[in-house]
């Protein structure tokens, strides 16, 4: 299968292998840039663990804290390797989505036991930090980098899309897949993206998609990157 990765360009590449591991071809088409956010170091007083819902806000968290003792809670495994690799050890996975990490959470920390800090790219709560706010939680919101939708697909992309030599697109959050119906409306590639299977991270990814008329579009029981990559086995 001919794949279309949409994933900021470090989790692409990573993406990519494995695809190709299982015998698919791949263009690699970021529709999100990630700009870390410049500041002083983080305060951490009173914080008891640190939450991340993409290896972003792992790579984000290191740039502004020298900090590795404290538990780092991942919302996935190759959220929780980034943290692994950045020298944290004490790391949990949740393996699977930011609803998935807040069900996991209060096995790992209690609400006495401090703050949670959410290492994150944007200030609006989410499900995470609500979710964790109803259960007693106090969650602090580090706002440490931002992703930012592309305005049209890369070249090679673009090119690939209108020859038909693509079978696939891979979507791995709501906001990649709005960048990908503002990129296909914007550039005037409806048509060509007609013939696609769309593949999602989780139903909420699938939503933005509806107007684009796709040949299909499938998600999986369970919202992680193992589940996806074998719907297209």
């Amino acid at each position: 299968m001919r794949v279309l990765v949409t994933r900021p360009i470090d989790e692409a590449a990573a993406t990519a292998a494995q695809l190709a591991a299982r015998g698919h071809q791949t263009v690699i088409a970021p529709l999100l840039e990630i700009r870390f956010l410049e500041g002083t170091a983080i305060a951490l007083d009173g914080v008891q663990a640190i939450l991340a819902t993409s290896s972003n806000g792992v790579h984000a968290f290191s740039k502004r804290s020298v900090r590795r003792d404290l538990p780092f809670l991942a919302v996935g495994a190759q959220t929780a390797s980034a943290a692994i690799s950045l020298g944290f050890s004490n790391v949990k996975s949740a393996n699977g989505d930011a609803r998935a990490l807040a069900q996991a959470v209060p096995g790992w920390a209690t609400p006495q036991g401090g703050a949670l800090l959410h290492a994150s790219g944007s200030q609006n709560p989410g499900p995470l930090a609500s979710n964790l706010i109803a259960l007693g939680y106090e969650v602090r919101t580090a706002v440490l980098y931002r992703a930012v939708p592309v305005l049209q697909l890369p070249k090679a992309a673009n090119n690939a899309l209108r020859a038909g030599m693509l079978d696939a697109v891979l979507l791995f959050s709501p906001r990649t897949a709005n960048a990908f119906v503002a990129c296909a409306t914007g550039g005037g590639l409806q048509e060509y993206c007609r013939p696609l299977l769309a593949y999602c991270i989780s139903e909420a990814a699938a939503a933005p998609l509806a107007s684009l008329e796709l040949r299909g579009i499938r998600w999986p029981a369970h919202p992680d990157q193992p589940s996806l990559l074998a719907l297209l086995d």
